[in-house]
């Protein structure tokens, strides 16, 4: 169910530009984005940095879009969130004891520094791959593919990057402690659309 209200204005963007077109479908997403920002603190009364972090963007390159009338700004935005995020995730690998990942995780688990070191390097270059691989796909296949490949390829790719997080984080538990459970909470780590569970 969170996936799915995180993925909230990225369906609506799908669905807008099939129906619209890019122009329209990111008038959507950036309304979308907005409601998601206000649904979520009117049920938690906080804010999650990446819902912040995204409606900032969205509306910086969805609006510059809609005033140039050039959808080449949109189709970056995908890139510039996750730039942020690997930049955030590098940084933390530097500043203060414990690294991002840890710091969102190891209230639910406990893993060797070592191996938290490791974790977040990885988060670090999936996200600079990700942004890549979307400038990639934006400036060599048409539009319509660059929206499939924002809904299916990123989802695609993020869920199989997370069960191998998953299988890796788990044999160093078992190696710890056999006996005990490995995640109490479903939620690994962030995506650009699976927010980072911080307060604002």
């Amino acid at each position: 169910m969170k996936l799915l209200f995180d993925f909230f204005p990225i369906l609506l963007f799908f669905i807008s530009f099939k129906l619209f077109g890019i122009y329209i479908a990111t008038g959507v997403a950036m309304a979308a984005s907005l409601l998601q920002v206000g649904a979520y603190w009117l049920k938690h009364r906080k804010f999650e940095y990446l819902h912040i972090i995204t409606l900032v963007t969205v509306v910086l390159l969805g609006g510059t879009t809609l005033l140039l009338h050039n959808e080449l700004f949109i189709k970056w935005k995908p890139t510039a969130i996750y730039w942020l995020f690997a930049a955030a995730f590098l940084g933390s690998q530097f500043i203060g004891k414990k690294s991002l990942i840890q710091r969102m995780l190891d209230a639910q688990i406990t893993l060797p520094n070592q191996v938290w070191q490791r974790l977040n390097l990885t988060w670090v270059l999936f996200f600079a791959a990700m942004g890549g691989l979307n400038i990639y796909v934006l400036y060599h296949f048409s539009t319509d593919a660059w929206v499939n490949f924002k809904l299916f390829g990123t989802l695609g790719l993020t869920l199989v990057f997370l069960v191998g997080q998953g299988i890796y984080m788990s044999r160093h538990l078992s190696q710890q402690n056999p006996k005990r459970p490995i995640l109490k909470s479903t939620r690994i780590a962030p995506h650009p659309h699976a927010p980072v569970n911080d307060e604002r």
